[in-house]
């Protein structure tokens, strides 16, 4: 499997209209960059998306968005990751289950940022808090809601991670921990259920790209030098499609 192939095919795929058709998805971060783009995009392409986010205001506009633009009728989970616990991830997955008879798929796209600074003077409460986020609350939520993704006949989980999870690069402290084990967390899944039903699971690392959390990074960057969310959603599109259950446990670049 030639992953660098497979990128530049996820690069240039052009998804057909209703390839997400009648598919549940639910994507953390919704309410803006990359997971707003993601949940926009997947709606034009019919999906049914599960809109999870820390700041209500912000889930709601992207719901009228996909209200707006004719899409399937959204839903909105208010939660926070940096606090959230197993116990509230099974009563989401009970009220989940509920409204939905199956889950399609799990983009787990919010993540925490931190501090970039060097190990020795990082702060051990940031640690955990993106520990927390970008690790923890991925696996609770997988965990409670595997039942229903159970339940499809063709599911996704995708993580989201980052060129500093792939190899380590100085000063980026527990961000880059956290995607080394969210690549970790991937693998592992992706072995276990493979052959054993209709779930793969990939992770994606969405390079540099024009959102709040880049420019926080990277305050001295000219942001009109990075591709748009939108701009890096085929990638996402070939993931969550129908290109996205010939293979599990890829880890792609979206650019």
């Amino acid at each position: 499997m030639d992953l660098a192939a497979i990128s530049a095919a996820a690069q240039a795929y052009e998804c057909p209209d209703n390839a997400l058709q009648g598919k549940v998805i639910l994507v953390t971060g919704a309410g803006d960059g990359i997971g707003r783009a993601a949940a926009l995009t997947f709606a034009e392409h019919g999906a049914t998306v599960i809109l999870l986010g820390r700041t209500p205001e912000k889930l709601e506009r992207v719901y009228d968005e996909i209200e707006r633009r004719g899409g399937p009728q959204p839903a909105i989970v208010p939660m926070n990751l940096a606090v959230v616990t197993p116990d509230q991830c099974l009563e989401l997955s009970n009220m989940l289950g509920a409204a939905f008879p199956q889950l399609d798929g799990i983009l787990h796209n919010a993540s925490s940022l931190g501090n970039i600074t060097p190990i020795e003077n990082y702060d051990e409460g940031t640690w955990d808090t993106v520990m927390q986020v970008n690790v923890n609350a991925g696996f609770y939520l997988t965990r409670a809601l595997m039942p229903m993704l159970r339940a499809s006949n063709d599911a996704r989980i995708v993580f989201t991670s980052s060129s500093v999870g792939r190899k380590g690069r100085a000063f980026w402290g527990a961000y880059a921990v956290s995607k080394f084990a969210t690549e970790g967390l991937m693998q592992v899944l992706a072995d276990e259920l493979e052959n054993t039903g209709n779930i793969t699971v990939h992770s994606i690392n969405p390079g540099g790209t024009r959102t709040d959390m880049r420019a926080q990074a990277y305050p001295g960057e000219d942001p009109l030098t990075r591709k748009t969310p939108e701009e890096i959603m085929p990638a996402y599109l070939y993931l969550f499609g129908p290109e996205g259950a010939k293979h599990t446990g890829l880890a792609i670049d979206a650019q």
